[in-house]
């Protein structure tokens, strides 16, 4: 099995980390967003960034 380059793999990782623990936070302040919190709980932590990117654009709510 080839080697994979790990330089092209820890950026995606590290915007992964990033991206989820933005959310939560997010989440965590805001006082209404679309659908039940922990459901968005789940979205962002199992959810990969395809989670955190629906969170992002579908499950925050405008003030």
């Amino acid at each position: 099995m080839d080697k994979v380059n790990l330089g092209l793999i820890w950026p995606l990782i590290a915007l992964q980390v990033l991206l989820a623990a933005v959310g939560l936070i997010s989440l965590a302040k805001a006082e209404r967003v679309r659908g039940p919190k922990w459901m968005w709980v789940l979205f962002l932590i199992f959810g990969n960034l395809l989670g955190s990117i629906a969170y992002f654009t579908l499950g925050r709510k405008e003030p």
